[in-house]
Protein backbone atom coordinates (compact mmCIF):
# COMPACT_ATOMS: atom_id res chain seq x y z
CA UNK A 1 0.00 0.00 0.00
CA UNK A 2 1.15 3.35 -0.75
CA UNK A 3 1.81 5.77 1.44
CA UNK A 4 -0.58 9.25 1.48
CA UNK A 5 1.07 12.32 1.14
CA UNK A 6 0.18 14.80 3.36
CA UNK A 7 -2.76 17.14 1.98
CA UNK A 8 -0.23 20.30 1.10
CA UNK A 9 2.16 17.62 -0.67
CA UNK A 10 -0.59 16.73 -2.76
CA UNK A 11 -1.76 20.49 -3.61
CA UNK A 12 1.81 21.23 -4.20
CA UNK A 13 2.32 18.42 -7.15
CA UNK A 14 -1.50 19.48 -8.56
CA UNK A 15 -0.25 22.77 -8.61
CA UNK A 16 3.45 22.10 -10.36
CA UNK A 17 1.39 20.06 -12.88
CA UNK A 18 -1.33 22.38 -14.08
CA UNK A 19 2.08 24.78 -15.54
CA UNK A 20 0.15 27.51 -14.57
CA UNK A 21 0.48 28.19 -11.09
CA UNK A 22 -2.05 30.12 -8.32
CA UNK A 23 -1.92 33.09 -10.31
CA UNK A 24 -3.88 30.99 -13.54
CA UNK A 25 -5.65 28.94 -11.15
CA UNK A 26 -7.42 32.06 -9.49
CA UNK A 27 -7.72 33.75 -12.54
CA UNK A 28 -9.37 31.05 -13.98
CA UNK A 29 -11.42 31.04 -11.17
CA UNK A 30 -12.55 34.17 -10.83
CA UNK A 31 -13.73 34.01 -14.44
CA UNK A 32 -15.64 30.48 -14.17
CA UNK A 33 -17.58 32.70 -11.15
CA UNK A 34 -17.85 34.83 -13.18
CA UNK A 35 -19.18 33.29 -16.34
CA UNK A 36 -16.75 34.74 -18.59
CA UNK A 37 -17.38 33.67 -22.14
CA UNK A 38 -15.38 34.75 -25.49
CA UNK A 39 -13.17 36.95 -25.54
CA UNK A 40 -13.55 39.38 -28.37
CA UNK A 41 -11.30 41.83 -30.57
CA UNK A 42 -12.17 45.27 -30.41
CA UNK A 43 -15.06 45.95 -31.96
CA UNK A 44 -16.42 49.34 -34.56
CA UNK A 45 -18.34 51.61 -32.26
CA UNK A 46 -22.48 51.54 -31.23
CA UNK A 47 -22.67 53.90 -34.84
CA UNK A 48 -21.01 51.56 -37.22
CA UNK A 49 -19.66 54.54 -38.54
CA UNK A 50 -20.32 58.32 -37.84
CA UNK A 51 -23.55 59.85 -39.10
CA UNK A 52 -22.28 62.15 -41.99
CA UNK A 53 -18.26 63.43 -42.71
CA UNK A 54 -16.24 63.69 -39.82
CA UNK A 55 -13.62 66.65 -39.54
CA UNK A 56 -12.18 65.47 -36.21
CA UNK A 57 -11.24 61.89 -35.38
CA UNK A 58 -10.57 62.12 -31.73
CA UNK A 59 -9.75 64.69 -28.89
CA UNK A 60 -7.10 65.54 -26.56
CA UNK A 61 -8.45 67.43 -23.36
CA UNK A 62 -6.50 70.26 -21.41
CA UNK A 63 -8.62 70.24 -18.09
CA UNK A 64 -7.30 73.18 -15.98
CA UNK A 65 -9.11 71.50 -12.38
CA UNK A 66 -9.94 74.43 -10.12
CA UNK A 67 -11.11 76.94 -12.85
CA UNK A 68 -8.44 79.47 -14.36
CA UNK A 69 -9.16 82.89 -14.06
CA UNK A 70 -10.67 84.09 -17.38
CA UNK A 71 -9.93 88.19 -16.67
CA UNK A 72 -6.30 87.60 -16.26
CA UNK A 73 -5.56 85.02 -19.01
CA UNK A 74 -7.85 85.99 -21.91
CA UNK A 75 -10.74 88.56 -21.30
CA UNK A 76 -9.06 91.45 -21.43
CA UNK A 77 -10.92 94.42 -19.69
CA UNK A 78 -9.66 97.96 -19.33
CA UNK A 79 -12.84 99.44 -17.64
CA UNK A 80 -12.56 97.04 -15.02
CA UNK A 81 -8.90 98.07 -14.24
CA UNK A 82 -10.26 101.64 -14.10
CA UNK A 83 -12.53 100.94 -12.14
CA UNK A 84 -10.97 98.88 -9.39
CA UNK A 85 -11.88 99.38 -6.17
CA UNK A 86 -15.57 100.37 -6.95
CA UNK A 87 -18.12 98.32 -5.59
CA UNK A 88 -19.75 95.75 -7.96
CA UNK A 89 -23.49 97.41 -9.64
CA UNK A 90 -26.47 95.61 -8.53
CA UNK A 91 -28.00 96.42 -12.13
CA UNK A 92 -24.92 93.71 -13.39
CA UNK A 93 -24.90 91.07 -10.44
CA UNK A 94 -28.78 91.00 -10.91
CA UNK A 95 -30.31 88.41 -8.90
CA UNK A 96 -27.46 85.69 -9.34
CA UNK A 97 -26.69 84.11 -5.96
CA UNK A 98 -23.22 84.10 -4.80
CA UNK A 99 -21.33 81.21 -3.19
CA UNK A 100 -20.99 81.38 0.67
CA UNK A 101 -17.29 82.44 0.34
CA UNK A 102 -18.25 86.16 -0.93
CA UNK A 103 -22.22 85.58 -0.12
CA UNK A 104 -21.43 87.39 3.11
CA UNK A 105 -18.95 90.25 2.33
CA UNK A 106 -20.49 93.25 2.99
CA UNK A 107 -18.03 94.98 0.35
CA UNK A 108 -18.08 93.22 -3.16
CA UNK A 109 -15.14 95.18 -4.55
CA UNK A 110 -14.30 95.02 -8.71
CA UNK A 111 -10.59 94.02 -8.96
CA UNK A 112 -9.08 94.40 -12.69
CA UNK A 113 -6.15 92.14 -13.83
CA UNK A 114 -2.40 92.94 -12.37
CA UNK A 115 -1.11 91.45 -16.08
CA UNK A 116 -0.67 93.44 -18.84
CA UNK A 117 -1.99 92.49 -22.18
CA UNK A 118 -1.21 92.31 -26.00
CA UNK A 119 -3.27 91.20 -28.93
CA UNK A 120 -2.10 88.79 -31.40
CA UNK A 121 -3.15 86.72 -34.77
CA UNK A 122 -4.90 87.99 -37.39
CA UNK A 123 -8.08 88.22 -35.08
CA UNK A 124 -6.48 90.33 -32.58
CA UNK A 125 -7.41 88.25 -29.41
CA UNK A 126 -6.15 89.33 -26.44
CA UNK A 127 -3.54 87.55 -24.18
CA UNK A 128 -2.21 88.19 -21.01
CA UNK A 129 1.84 88.37 -20.48
CA UNK A 130 1.57 85.05 -18.73
CA UNK A 131 1.00 83.18 -21.54
CA UNK A 132 3.35 84.33 -24.50
CA UNK A 133 3.49 80.74 -25.57
CA UNK A 134 -0.46 80.75 -26.19
CA UNK A 135 0.05 83.63 -28.03
CA UNK A 136 2.12 82.55 -30.32
CA UNK A 137 -0.07 79.84 -31.95
CA UNK A 138 -2.91 82.57 -32.02
CA UNK A 139 -4.12 81.97 -35.40
CA UNK A 140 -4.55 77.83 -34.80
CA UNK A 141 -6.62 78.62 -31.60
CA UNK A 142 -10.39 79.81 -31.58
CA UNK A 143 -10.71 81.54 -27.74
CA UNK A 144 -14.15 81.36 -26.57
CA UNK A 145 -14.83 84.06 -24.33
CA UNK A 146 -18.54 83.55 -23.65
CA UNK A 147 -18.43 79.89 -22.27
CA UNK A 148 -21.16 79.93 -19.35
CA UNK A 149 -22.50 76.35 -16.76
CA UNK A 150 -25.32 75.94 -14.24
CA UNK A 151 -22.53 74.80 -11.77
CA UNK A 152 -21.16 76.91 -8.97
CA UNK A 153 -19.46 74.48 -7.07
CA UNK A 154 -16.14 72.36 -8.43
CA UNK A 155 -17.18 69.09 -8.00
CA UNK A 156 -20.76 69.62 -9.96
CA UNK A 157 -19.14 71.76 -12.06
CA UNK A 158 -16.22 69.26 -13.32
CA UNK A 159 -18.63 66.57 -13.37
CA UNK A 160 -20.39 68.31 -16.01
CA UNK A 161 -18.27 69.36 -18.50
CA UNK A 162 -16.87 66.00 -18.34
CA UNK A 163 -20.33 63.95 -18.41
CA UNK A 164 -22.93 66.66 -19.01
CA UNK A 165 -24.84 66.85 -16.16
CA UNK A 166 -23.66 67.83 -12.51
CA UNK A 167 -24.73 64.29 -11.34
CA UNK A 168 -22.12 61.55 -10.71
CA UNK A 169 -22.45 58.40 -12.11
CA UNK A 170 -23.27 58.76 -15.82
CA UNK A 171 -20.78 57.97 -18.89
CA UNK A 172 -18.14 60.49 -19.65
CA UNK A 173 -17.11 61.54 -22.56
CA UNK A 174 -14.46 60.21 -23.51
CA UNK A 175 -16.92 56.67 -22.72
CA UNK A 176 -19.49 58.27 -25.00
CA UNK A 177 -16.90 58.38 -28.22
CA UNK A 178 -15.55 55.05 -27.10
CA UNK A 179 -19.20 53.75 -27.19
CA UNK A 180 -20.30 55.56 -30.47
CA UNK A 181 -17.37 55.05 -32.91
CA UNK A 182 -15.25 52.04 -31.11
CA UNK A 183 -11.41 51.79 -31.25
CA UNK A 184 -8.28 52.99 -33.73
CA UNK A 185 -6.06 50.62 -32.36
CA UNK A 186 -6.62 47.12 -31.15
CA UNK A 187 -3.73 47.56 -28.27
CA UNK A 188 -4.53 50.73 -26.90
CA UNK A 189 -7.56 51.47 -25.19
CA UNK A 190 -9.87 53.83 -26.95
CA UNK A 191 -10.00 56.59 -24.24
CA UNK A 192 -6.88 56.99 -21.95
CA UNK A 193 -6.25 59.44 -18.81
CA UNK A 194 -3.71 61.39 -17.70
CA UNK A 195 -3.56 63.80 -14.66
CA UNK A 196 -0.06 65.78 -13.75
CA UNK A 197 1.84 64.52 -10.43
CA UNK A 198 2.36 65.98 -7.58
CA UNK A 199 -1.04 68.19 -7.74
CA UNK A 200 -3.18 69.58 -5.10
CA UNK A 201 -6.63 71.49 -4.91
CA UNK A 202 -9.84 69.53 -5.53
CA UNK A 203 -9.57 66.08 -5.76
CA UNK A 204 -10.58 63.96 -9.50
CA UNK A 205 -12.59 60.96 -8.74
CA UNK A 206 -12.56 57.76 -10.95
CA UNK A 207 -16.49 58.96 -12.06
CA UNK A 208 -14.80 61.62 -14.49
CA UNK A 209 -13.81 59.04 -16.66
CA UNK A 210 -16.13 56.36 -15.87
CA UNK A 211 -18.64 54.44 -18.59
CA UNK A 212 -21.61 55.18 -15.70
CA UNK A 213 -24.15 52.51 -17.56
CA UNK A 214 -22.54 51.79 -20.80
CA UNK A 215 -20.47 48.79 -20.66
CA UNK A 216 -17.06 48.77 -18.55
CA UNK A 217 -15.19 48.52 -21.82
CA UNK A 218 -15.59 52.08 -22.15
CA UNK A 219 -14.24 53.79 -18.88
CA UNK A 220 -11.03 55.48 -19.27
CA UNK A 221 -7.83 54.16 -18.39
CA UNK A 222 -5.44 56.08 -16.36
CA UNK A 223 -2.10 56.20 -16.66
CA UNK A 224 0.58 56.82 -14.16
CA UNK A 225 3.37 58.40 -14.02
CA UNK A 226 5.41 55.53 -12.87
CA UNK A 227 8.10 52.27 -14.11
CA UNK A 228 4.31 50.56 -15.12
CA UNK A 229 2.19 53.19 -16.25
CA UNK A 230 -0.95 51.13 -16.08
CA UNK A 231 -1.45 48.67 -12.96
CA UNK A 232 -1.30 44.84 -12.90
CA UNK A 233 -0.39 44.92 -17.01
CA UNK A 234 2.74 42.75 -15.95
CA UNK A 235 2.76 39.29 -15.98
CA UNK A 236 4.10 37.31 -12.11
CA UNK A 237 7.20 36.07 -11.73
CA UNK A 238 7.59 32.90 -13.39
CA UNK A 239 4.76 33.55 -15.98
CA UNK A 240 6.41 34.53 -19.95
CA UNK A 241 4.10 36.43 -22.83
CA UNK A 242 3.69 32.59 -24.00
CA UNK A 243 2.52 31.14 -21.45
CA UNK A 244 -0.20 33.87 -20.51
CA UNK A 245 -1.27 34.22 -24.20
CA UNK A 246 -1.90 29.93 -24.06
CA UNK A 247 -3.32 30.56 -20.82
CA UNK A 248 -5.87 33.14 -22.08
CA UNK A 249 -6.35 30.45 -25.66
CA UNK A 250 -7.28 28.33 -23.26
CA UNK A 251 -9.46 30.26 -21.35
CA UNK A 252 -11.46 31.23 -24.08
CA UNK A 253 -12.01 27.83 -26.05
CA UNK A 254 -13.40 26.62 -22.77
CA UNK A 255 -16.02 29.53 -22.37
CA UNK A 256 -16.98 29.12 -25.92
CA UNK A 257 -17.52 25.97 -25.32
CA UNK A 258 -19.39 26.28 -22.27
CA UNK A 259 -21.60 29.38 -23.09
CA UNK A 260 -21.95 28.40 -27.26
CA UNK A 261 -20.64 31.98 -28.13
CA UNK A 262 -23.59 34.23 -26.64
CA UNK A 263 -21.87 35.81 -23.49
CA UNK A 264 -23.64 38.22 -21.25
CA UNK A 265 -22.63 42.14 -22.75
CA UNK A 266 -20.35 42.82 -19.08
CA UNK A 267 -19.17 39.12 -19.26
CA UNK A 268 -17.87 39.60 -22.86
CA UNK A 269 -16.59 43.51 -21.94
CA UNK A 270 -14.57 41.51 -18.65
CA UNK A 271 -12.73 39.06 -21.38
CA UNK A 272 -11.70 42.13 -23.53
CA UNK A 273 -10.54 43.88 -20.61
CA UNK A 274 -8.22 41.03 -19.95
CA UNK A 275 -7.48 40.61 -23.78
CA UNK A 276 -6.69 44.53 -24.06
CA UNK A 277 -4.46 44.23 -21.03
CA UNK A 278 -2.21 41.69 -22.82
CA UNK A 279 -1.99 43.94 -26.01
CA UNK A 280 -1.14 46.75 -23.79
CA UNK A 281 1.94 44.72 -22.11
CA UNK A 282 3.79 45.90 -25.55
CA UNK A 283 1.61 48.58 -26.91
CA UNK A 284 1.40 50.63 -23.92
CA UNK A 285 5.86 50.51 -23.20
CA UNK A 286 6.24 51.77 -26.85
CA UNK A 287 3.63 54.12 -26.72
CA UNK A 288 5.21 55.73 -23.80
CA UNK A 289 8.87 55.59 -24.42
CA UNK A 290 10.13 59.21 -25.44
CA UNK A 291 13.52 58.09 -25.99
CA UNK A 292 13.59 58.13 -29.98
CA UNK A 293 11.93 61.67 -29.90
CA UNK A 294 13.97 63.98 -31.83
CA UNK A 295 15.72 66.71 -29.14
CA UNK A 296 13.95 69.89 -31.22
CA UNK A 297 10.44 68.58 -30.32
CA UNK A 298 11.59 67.33 -26.66
CA UNK A 299 12.89 71.39 -26.57
CA UNK A 300 9.48 72.85 -27.92
CA UNK A 301 7.52 71.12 -24.94
CA UNK A 302 9.88 72.81 -22.30
CA UNK A 303 12.14 71.51 -19.62
CA UNK A 304 10.05 69.17 -17.42
CA UNK A 305 8.98 67.29 -20.63
CA UNK A 306 11.64 64.27 -19.80
CA UNK A 307 10.40 64.05 -16.28
CA UNK A 308 7.40 61.69 -15.84
CA UNK A 309 4.56 63.03 -14.89
CA UNK A 310 4.59 66.80 -15.24
CA UNK A 311 1.62 68.45 -17.99
CA UNK A 312 5.20 69.18 -20.48
CA UNK A 313 5.43 65.16 -20.44
CA UNK A 314 1.97 64.42 -20.79
CA UNK A 315 1.07 66.60 -23.32
CA UNK A 316 3.77 65.04 -25.35
CA UNK A 317 2.28 61.38 -24.68
CA UNK A 318 -1.17 63.04 -25.82
CA UNK A 319 0.89 63.54 -29.10
CA UNK A 320 2.04 60.04 -29.53
CA UNK A 321 -0.88 58.52 -28.30
CA UNK A 322 -2.77 60.71 -31.13
CA UNK A 323 -0.68 58.81 -33.77
CA UNK A 324 -1.52 55.73 -32.34
CA UNK A 325 -5.01 56.19 -32.67
CA UNK A 326 -6.23 56.83 -29.28
CA UNK A 327 -10.26 58.13 -29.92
CA UNK A 328 -10.08 60.35 -26.67
CA UNK A 329 -7.24 61.63 -24.42
CA UNK A 330 -8.09 63.36 -21.42
CA UNK A 331 -5.58 65.07 -19.45
CA UNK A 332 -5.88 66.94 -15.79
CA UNK A 333 -3.70 70.09 -14.81
CA UNK A 334 -5.01 70.61 -10.84
CA UNK A 335 -4.46 73.68 -8.02
CA UNK A 336 -6.17 76.68 -10.50
CA UNK A 337 -8.53 77.67 -7.47
CA UNK A 338 -7.42 80.96 -6.68
CA UNK A 339 -9.61 82.14 -4.01
CA UNK A 340 -6.22 83.95 -2.72
CA UNK A 341 -2.85 84.66 -3.37
CA UNK A 342 -3.97 84.98 -7.30
CA UNK A 343 -1.20 87.18 -8.68
CA UNK A 344 1.11 85.09 -6.96
CA UNK A 345 0.31 81.52 -7.77
CA UNK A 346 -1.59 82.01 -11.25
CA UNK A 347 1.66 82.64 -13.18
CA UNK A 348 3.55 79.22 -11.44
CA UNK A 349 0.32 77.50 -12.90
CA UNK A 350 1.03 79.48 -16.73
CA UNK A 351 4.22 78.15 -15.97
CA UNK A 352 4.08 74.64 -15.83
CA UNK A 353 1.29 74.63 -18.40
CA UNK A 354 1.43 77.58 -21.06
CA UNK A 355 4.02 76.05 -23.42
CA UNK A 356 3.53 72.62 -23.27
CA UNK A 357 0.15 73.05 -24.62
CA UNK A 358 1.22 75.31 -27.19
CA UNK A 359 3.66 72.87 -27.97
CA UNK A 360 1.47 70.53 -28.54
CA UNK A 361 -0.86 72.46 -30.99
CA UNK A 362 2.53 72.93 -33.31
CA UNK A 363 3.40 69.00 -32.85
CA UNK A 364 0.40 68.03 -33.77
CA UNK A 365 0.42 70.74 -36.78
CA UNK A 366 4.00 69.61 -37.90
CA UNK A 367 2.31 65.87 -37.40
CA UNK A 368 -0.70 66.71 -39.84
CA UNK A 369 -2.65 65.46 -37.24
CA UNK A 370 -4.32 68.82 -36.08
CA UNK A 371 -6.40 68.73 -38.97
CA UNK A 372 -8.51 65.74 -37.72
CA UNK A 373 -7.75 66.52 -33.92
CA UNK A 374 -9.57 68.31 -31.52
CA UNK A 375 -7.61 69.67 -29.10
CA UNK A 376 -10.00 71.97 -26.30
CA UNK A 377 -8.22 73.75 -23.02
CA UNK A 378 -10.16 75.13 -19.97
CA UNK A 379 -11.64 74.54 -16.66
CA UNK A 380 -14.88 74.28 -15.02
CA UNK A 381 -16.23 77.65 -14.77
CA UNK A 382 -14.59 81.63 -14.41
CA UNK A 383 -13.79 83.95 -11.41
CA UNK A 384 -15.35 86.80 -10.53
CA UNK A 385 -14.19 90.53 -11.52
CA UNK A 386 -14.68 91.49 -7.84
CA UNK A 387 -12.39 90.70 -4.80
CA UNK A 388 -12.51 87.57 -2.39
CA UNK A 389 -12.11 89.14 1.10
CA UNK A 390 -10.73 92.68 1.29
CA UNK A 391 -9.10 94.24 -1.64
CA UNK A 392 -5.00 94.12 -1.76
CA UNK A 393 -2.48 93.70 -3.81
CA UNK A 394 -2.41 89.25 -3.19
CA UNK A 395 -6.37 89.16 -4.16
CA UNK A 396 -8.29 86.12 -5.09
CA UNK A 397 -11.56 85.48 -7.07
CA UNK A 398 -14.63 83.90 -6.48
CA UNK A 399 -16.11 80.84 -8.61
CA UNK A 400 -18.30 82.39 -11.09
CA UNK A 401 -20.48 80.47 -13.99
CA UNK A 402 -22.13 83.21 -15.56
CA UNK A 403 -19.20 83.63 -17.86
CA UNK A 404 -15.59 82.34 -18.54
CA UNK A 405 -12.98 81.36 -21.10
CA UNK A 406 -11.90 78.15 -23.16
CA UNK A 407 -9.60 77.56 -26.02
CA UNK A 408 -10.32 75.08 -28.92
CA UNK A 409 -7.93 74.17 -32.01
CA UNK A 410 -7.71 71.94 -34.86
CA UNK A 411 -10.47 69.10 -36.19
CA UNK A 412 -12.87 71.77 -37.99
CA UNK A 413 -12.94 74.63 -35.85
CA UNK A 414 -12.24 78.12 -36.59
CA UNK A 415 -9.80 80.11 -35.24
CA UNK A 416 -9.95 83.49 -33.75
CA UNK A 417 -11.99 84.77 -31.04
CA UNK A 418 -16.13 83.98 -30.21
CA UNK A 419 -17.92 85.32 -27.89
CA UNK A 420 -17.88 88.69 -25.98
CA UNK A 421 -18.67 89.18 -21.83
CA UNK A 422 -19.65 93.43 -20.72
CA UNK A 423 -17.69 95.61 -20.14
CA UNK A 424 -16.55 94.20 -16.72
CA UNK A 425 -16.32 90.47 -17.29
CA UNK A 426 -19.44 89.74 -15.45
CA UNK A 427 -21.85 88.56 -17.88
CA UNK A 428 -22.32 87.06 -21.34
CA UNK A 429 -22.71 89.94 -24.02
CA UNK A 430 -23.02 88.23 -27.15
CA UNK A 431 -22.98 84.21 -28.67
CA UNK A 432 -23.05 82.57 -25.08
CA UNK A 433 -21.54 79.35 -25.72
CA UNK A 434 -23.32 76.76 -22.71
CA UNK A 435 -21.61 73.52 -21.93
CA UNK A 436 -24.23 71.04 -23.94
CA UNK A 437 -23.79 73.07 -26.53
CA UNK A 438 -19.78 72.55 -26.92
CA UNK A 439 -20.81 69.07 -26.67
CA UNK A 440 -22.92 69.14 -29.54
CA UNK A 441 -20.64 70.63 -31.52
CA UNK A 442 -17.69 68.84 -30.41
CA UNK A 443 -19.36 65.54 -31.33
CA UNK A 444 -20.72 67.38 -34.31
CA UNK A 445 -17.15 67.76 -35.60
CA UNK A 446 -16.52 63.96 -35.08
CA UNK A 447 -19.95 63.24 -37.73
CA UNK A 448 -22.15 62.34 -34.61
CA UNK A 449 -25.45 63.70 -34.47
CA UNK A 450 -25.41 64.52 -30.75
CA UNK A 451 -29.15 63.41 -30.58
CA UNK A 452 -28.95 60.02 -32.24
CA UNK A 453 -26.05 58.86 -29.82
CA UNK A 454 -27.85 57.64 -27.13
CA UNK A 455 -28.01 54.07 -24.59
CA UNK A 456 -31.23 52.80 -23.01
CA UNK A 457 -31.17 52.37 -19.52
CA UNK A 458 -34.09 51.87 -16.93
CA UNK A 459 -36.72 52.54 -19.42
CA UNK A 460 -35.07 56.07 -20.86
CA UNK A 461 -32.73 57.10 -23.37
CA UNK A 462 -29.62 59.24 -22.29
CA UNK A 463 -27.03 60.90 -24.23
CA UNK A 464 -24.26 63.09 -23.54
CA UNK A 465 -26.17 66.54 -24.07
CA UNK A 466 -29.36 65.51 -22.14
CA UNK A 467 -32.34 66.95 -23.65
CA UNK A 468 -30.37 70.40 -24.41
CA UNK A 469 -27.56 71.70 -26.79
CA UNK A 470 -27.44 73.12 -30.27
CA UNK A 471 -24.12 73.04 -32.37
CA UNK A 472 -22.49 76.09 -33.00
CA UNK A 473 -21.97 77.25 -36.73
CA UNK A 474 -19.59 80.47 -35.46
CA UNK A 475 -17.14 77.85 -34.32
CA UNK A 476 -16.84 75.78 -36.93
CA UNK A 477 -17.50 78.15 -39.60
CA UNK A 478 -19.53 76.01 -41.77
CA UNK A 479 -23.43 76.07 -42.67
CA UNK A 480 -25.45 73.98 -40.84
CA UNK A 481 -29.01 72.28 -42.06
CA UNK A 482 -30.22 71.51 -38.43
CA UNK A 483 -29.73 72.63 -35.31
CA UNK A 484 -31.20 71.60 -32.04
CA UNK A 485 -32.20 74.31 -29.17
CA UNK A 486 -30.67 74.49 -25.49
Amino acid sequence: MKPVLPIAANRRAFLSQTGVGLGGIALADLLQRDGVATAAAPEPGALGAPHFAPKAKRIISLFMSGAPSQLDLFDYKPELVRRNGEQLPDSVRGTQRLTGMTGSQSSIPLVGSPFKFTQHGDAGAWFSELLPHTASIADDICVVRSMYTEAINHGPGVTFLQTGTQIAGRPSMGAWLSYGLGQDNADLPAFVVLITKGKGGQPLGAHLWGAGFLPTKHQGVLFRAAEDPVLYLGNPDGIDVASRRMLLDRLRDLHEHQFEGTPDAEIRARVEHYEMAFAMQSSVPEATDISGEPQQVLDSYGPDVQTPGTFAANCLLARRMAERGVRFIQLYHQDWDHHGSLPTNLPKLTQETDQPAAALVQDLKRCGLLDDTLVVWGGEFGRTDYCQGKIQANFGRDHHPRCFSIWLAGGGIKPGVYGETDELGYNVQTDGLHVHDLHATLLHLLGIDHERLTYKFQGRRYRLTDVHGKVVAGLTGEPLTTASTH
